[in-house]
């Protein structure tokens, strides 16, 4: 009976330490890991992967999710000790929806939001009652819209924050334009199927699908100091100062990782001070 009782005390201990989720790391002192999407997030870990191993001696894993809504879910309950795939607006969404105990570690990148078409060459063709494929994502329609009002397509109501916007607030369109939305992984998939007559692909997945916003978008989203939008790393709650997380966060912000950024993309993906 004495050893039945040990045997169920150990089993409550092993439940004990496994289901916490929250408080819980992936991975031990020397080894990171971190979830991404591919392009260009991963792409820019694996430069950072030697600089970590040999500055510091940690071992960088990364994993590679398409999903934007497991990343949040994953990071919270410690499957992962960071992410690196999200804006601000679409974290901050996350965390008012969900309550995760996850935090913004710091902002690194920026890539500029482009409107694609296979027929139009120029804004001016835009066609009336033209369909124009959007994100489901409510986190960038505020984004998509203020891109096309800055085009003059478009204009929203002033009684609207831009980052809040939707189809609801736009008060002129003159090409009486309709908007259909569909997953954001989809998008580039659309274009390359010819559909809608503008697609509005996150930067993220135009690079995947060969596009580089800067040469191949109809409409370009502005870039600069201002732009909320920027590209973050985040970690669970209390583990903000964690060594490897600093070493992580200073390896991204380095002259050399900069200078790859610079090199492979062109202006398509803009690091942030």
């Amino acid at each position: 009976m004495k050893k039945l009782f040990i045997g169920i005390c150990a089993l409550f201990l092993a439940i004990g330490l496994t289901g916490c989720g929250g408080g819980n790391t992936a991975s031990d002192e020397k080894t990171l890991t971190v979830s991404a999407t591919l392009d260009p997030h991963s792409k820019i870990l694996e430069e950072a992967k030697p600089i970590l191993k040999e500055k510091y001696d940690i071992d960088l894993e990364i994993k590679v999710l398409d999903d934007y809504y497991i990343f949040n879910k994953a990071l919270d309950a410690g499957e992962v000790d960071a992410n690196y795939f999200q804006h601000r607006p679409f974290f901050e969404g996350e965390l008012s929806e969900h309550g995760y105990k996850i935090v913004e570690e710091a902002g690194i990148h920026l890539e500029p939001f482009g409107f694609y078409s296979q027929t139009i060459k120029d804004i001016k063709d835009i066609p009336e009652n033209g369909e124009v494929i959007i994100s489901n994502s409510v986190a960038d329609h505020g984004r998509i819209l203020g891109i096309l009002e800055d085009a003059g397509v478009i204009e929203l109501s002033d009684d609207v924050e831009r980052l809040e916007a939707t189809t609801e607030d736009i008060v002129s369109n003159p090409k009486n334009l309709s908007f259909e939305e569909i997953k954001p992984e989809l998008l580039a998939t659309a274009y390359q199927n010819n559909q809608g007559d503008l697609v509005a692909i996150n930067g993220n997945y135009a690079l995947q699908a060969g596009l580089n916003p800067t040469e191949d978008a109809l409409i370009i989203e502005t870039v600069d100091a201002d732009n909320p939008y920027v590209n973050i790393v985040a970690v669970q709650e209390g583990h903000e100062n964690d060594e490897k997380i600093k070493a992580l966060i200073e390896v991204l912000k380095s002259d050399e990782i900069k200078q790859f950024v610079e090199d492979e993309y062109k202006g398509a993906v803009v690091m942030v001070d």
